[in-house]
């Protein structure tokens, strides 16, 4: 039998209760896969009731979601959140940690067949001393085996067009410090491997943005995609990865050029992430590579302004539970 899905509450003033709720709602309609929510009961309790929404609750052990979901929205506790919507406060770090630190435990130890995680927000976390860039390296320490933490690389996946920026969570000009061949290798050769085990792609295509304008024109732009990318993508032909690049990263998106290649890899976080949400920012979904474990996400934020209205949309959310199912039944959780 297939085990539940570990959903977080992510910040607990944002829309992550919400957008949680809704899909809930709709599990019936949309055949959704069961899933639990880690987080505060009473705080879920009150967001339904400040959205008019009727939603039967549960306290229950993960063991026990997959026989409460089809008539309650299982919760389990992982700690006390207090804050109000669009307010955050000094419980709301510590609940989003807790959250994702137990989901990851439940992973592992097989309670639950992927993580999926509902929106953070980075200040607040840091203000309580939160020293990782955002949800995606969190979840390599937490991954860590001896010491030893595995290479993160963050996924946009949508029907409509696959990105994997190979620097995160970064300053543009550190992200263009830090690109390196060895760093596009190690991140390609991590997409490759899960494309084939977890999207079933037997022999994906990939297309690689240059850095600079016009993939450096010949070097008259910048050098980096001659000295850094190109050499890189020699490397992996050489492996026999389906791979073509360095191309110029305004012409790699429309209708026609998506339909080449199943994945893009481009060298910084906006580079990936604009074509994708302007092209699927409903139903994207944020999927962590290179982990021992499954994690998808919505590609959107907690949206503080609207937490609490009713105006949420829950669509990218539930992409991303359908997302982690799909990927879940290729290893036979």
């Amino acid at each position: 039998m297939a085990r539940p899905l570990a959903l977080t509450s992510g910040e607990p003033a944002g829309i992550g209760p919400d957008i949680t709720i809704k899909a809930w709602l709709r599990r019936n309609e949309l055949k959704l896969p069961p899933f639990y929510l880690l987080g505060d009961r009473d705080l879920i309790s009150d967001r339904a009731k400040a959205l008019g929404l009727n939603v039967k609750l549960a306290d229950v052990r993960a063991e026990e979601a997959l026989k409460t979901f089809a008539d309650a929205l299982p919760v389990v506790a992982t700690g006390h959140a207090t804050a109000r919507p669009g307010q955050p406060n000094h419980t709301s770090a510590d609940a989003a940690l807790g959250s994702i630190r137990q989901a990851v435990a439940d992973v592992v130890a097989g309670r639950a067949g992927a993580v999926v995680t509902n929106p953070i927000a980075k200040s607040v976390l840091y203000r309580a001393g939160f020293t990782h860039p955002g949800h995606t390296e969190f979840l390599a320490e937490l991954a860590a085996t001896g010491g030893h933490a595995p290479q993160p690389v963050m996924m946009l996946w949508s029907p409509a067009l696959v990105v994997v920026p190979v620097t995160i969570h970064l300053a543009l000009r550190d992200a263009i410090a830090q690109l390196s061949s060895e760093l596009i290798v190690s991140a390609v050769r991590i997409v490759v491997a899960d494309l084939k085990s977890r999207f079933r792609l037997a022999n994906p295509r990939l297309a690689v943005s240059g850095l600079n304008p016009h993939a450096g024109e010949d070097g008259s732009l910048g050098s980096e995609d001659q000295t850094i990318v190109a050499p890189a993508i020699e490397i992996l032909r050489g492996e026999g990865i389906q791979i073509r690049g360095p191309l110029p990263a305004d012409t790699m998106f429309h209708d026609a050029a998506r339909k080449t290649y199943d994945c893009a890899i481009c060298m910084y976080h906006d580079q990936a992430l604009i074509p994708v949400k302007t092209l699927a920012f409903e139903d994207a979904v944020n999927v962590t590579l290179g982990l021992p474990f499954i994690r998808t996400s919505p590609d959107h934020g907690t949206a503080f302004d609207i937490a609490g209205t009713g105006k949420a949309n829950p669509s990218s959310l539930i992409a991303a539970l359908r997302l982690a199912a799909r990927m879940a039944a290729t290893q036979g959780a």
